[in-house]
């Protein structure tokens, strides 16, 4: 949650008090100590390459994409994420059959494609991708997310995002009956609910068709180019039968609730630095593993503190080292020879001084009476 809103909720419920400068800071190194352990994990899985633990589940799915987060001085970057859960069998909800995922886990970081397909092995492995019996992916056709499933999931059933696909039949329409008009909505619904039921060889032909119709014309050549390299993900009919899914939401789901509800909000503006630290943090909360990670942060956080102090001390050991060896060794001969003056050659030693305390008269009276008193 926001740092002001959770210094307020600690207060009230624990009694305890920081500002919310101190929470951030808490926060951040937290997140980035999560994210320190996970990236040791992946070199230690990229040297060793153990076995995958056998999967919790028969049936597994994932999905990625990405969703934009506001930097400081006003620029934007992608955030990519990855998704990954366990299908349950298809449901009647309202005359249709929908498929639900559960137990879903979350892994999202600011990087660079090729990045992102290596770090993501920290939570393929985790949740034991390798071994389930069946596993397919939903993706919206990005070259990278193509380029995660080669990576980490080739024997994955892919399977483009309805939605994704309509987006590439909706311009077609314009084209033919006007942008907006009911007459493009209707045939974009109608073309739609063909592809979803009946697969899209049927669909691709009355494109090539409408191609060789008006050849000149890029809105209806580029989409369908995207579609027919697409065509074996299309296969609707079959991977309903299959009982998959054939849409990305649990993936859009994520961004919305994992990614922008936390780095999107009003007037928020991140450092880069801070980015991957918040994004860790919020994917351990949202897939409910902080009584299971959390220990683990701690130990990091003391190990850092530990050799943060230990290279301190190394440090200004070495300064001093530095300090003594830079300062030049006299020999005895480059020694100045003493001279004295004529007058501290003939002038007698003074007697040392005193210490007023070696006057004190011991085992006497201070005070003496007078010899009246005496009388």
């Amino acid at each position: 949650m926001p740092f002001k809103q959770a210094v307020k909720i600690l207060e009230d419920l624990l009694g305890i008090v920081v500002s919310k400068s101190m929470g951030q800071r808490y926060a951040e190194e937290a997140g980035a100590a999560y994210v320190q352990i996970q990236t040791e994990e992946v070199k230690r899985l990229e040297k060793e390459m153990r076995e995958a633990p056998e999967a919790g589940a028969e049936k597994m799915l994932l999905s990625a994409d990405g969703a934009m987060v506001p930097l400081v001085h006003g620029k934007w970057e992608e955030v990519r994420t990855l998704v990954i859960g366990e299908v349950q069998p298809a449901v009647k909800e309202g005359g249709e059959w929908v498929v639900h995922t559960r137990n879903l886990s979350y892994f999202s970081r600011k990087v660079s494609s090729q990045e992102f397909e290596r770090l993501a092995m920290v939570e393929i492995q985790r949740r034991g991708i390798e071994n389930a019996k069946e596993l397919a992916a939903v993706m919206d056709g990005a070259e990278w997310e193509q380029g995660l499933i080669d990576y980490h999931a080739l024997k994955a059933v892919r399977i483009l995002d309805l939605p994704h696909a309509g987006e590439h039949i909706s311009p077609i329409g314009a084209y033919l009956y006007g942008e907006n008009t009911p007459e493009s909505k209707q045939w974009v619904s109608e073309k739609l609910h063909q592809l979803k039921h009946s697969g899209p060889n049927e669909l691709l032909k009355e494109f090539c068709q409408l191609q060789e119709q008006h050849p000149e014309e890029k809105v209806v050549s580029g989409n369908l180019a995207y579609l027919e390299k697409r065509e074996m993900q299309m296969q609707y009919p079959q991977f309903q039968a299959q009982g998959w899914p054939i849409g990305s939401g649990m993936v859009e789901s994520a961004n919305k609730l994992v990614v922008e509800a936390r780095l999107k909000g009003s007037g928020m503006h991140w450092k880069d630095e801070h980015v991957n630290p918040m994004l860790s943090i919020r994917n351990m909360i949202c897939s409910d593993r902080w009584k299971e990670d959390w220990p683990e942060i701690v130990t990091q956080l003391r190990l850092n503190t530990a050799q943060r102090r230990k290279a301190l001390h190394q440090s200004r050991i070495e300064k001093n080292k530095a300090q003594v060896a830079s300062q030049p060794v006299l020999a005895v001969a480059d020694l100045p020879e003493p001279t004295f003056s004529t007058s501290e050659v003939s002038a007698k030693p003074k007697k040392p001084k005193i210490n007023p305390w070696r006057l004190f008269k011991f085992g006497r009276s201070l005070y003496q009476r007078s010899q009246s008193a005496k009388n």
